[in-house]
């Protein structure tokens, strides 16, 4: 993978959504925009992209709520993918919690995603005998 990793800023914000997008990990009830925005501003999260020369070929958002670190929106390029990018980022995240000191890495995945399923579990990833429950607290 010739792509570097760096910490997103606000100007890869079209960038990063339009990739979200392409990749089908965004949905009607969650805005990318507000997402991204509350990742750059909050120190206990960042949004990091892969770059080659001048274009996005992939990004991952990340956080650590005290207790655990969070990944969301990981996506590659259609036409990078399988190149190693999705590894990298995976790998930058988790250097990102341990410098955290983050005891545990967790994300969803939708339960009929089977290719996404199979990437993580590539990279070392087990289902947990746990349920995620949820309510939306903004009206949506």
């Amino acid at each position: 993978m010739a792509a570097s990793i760096r910490q997103a800023t606000a100007a890869d914000e079209a960038a990063v959504i339009a990739l979200w997008q392409a990749a089908g990990l965004t949905r009607p009830w969650n805005d990318p925009e507000t997402d991204f925005r509350l990742a750059l501003a909050n120190p206990t999260s960042c949004v990091l992209v892969a770059q080659e020369a001048a274009a996005l070929d992939g990004a991952v958002m990340v956080g650590f709520d005290g207790h655990r670190g969070w990944v969301y929106y990981l996506s590659v390029t259609p036409g990078h993918q399988r190149c190693g990018i999705g590894r990298a980022l995976m790998a930058a995240a988790e250097d990102w919690l341990r410098a955290r000191q983050c005891p545990k890495i967790m994300f969803m995945v939708r339960t009929d995603n089977l290719a996404t399923k199979a990437f993580y579990a590539a990279l070392g990833y087990e289902t947990q005998s746990v349920e995620t429950l949820g309510r939306r607290l903004d009206g949506r």
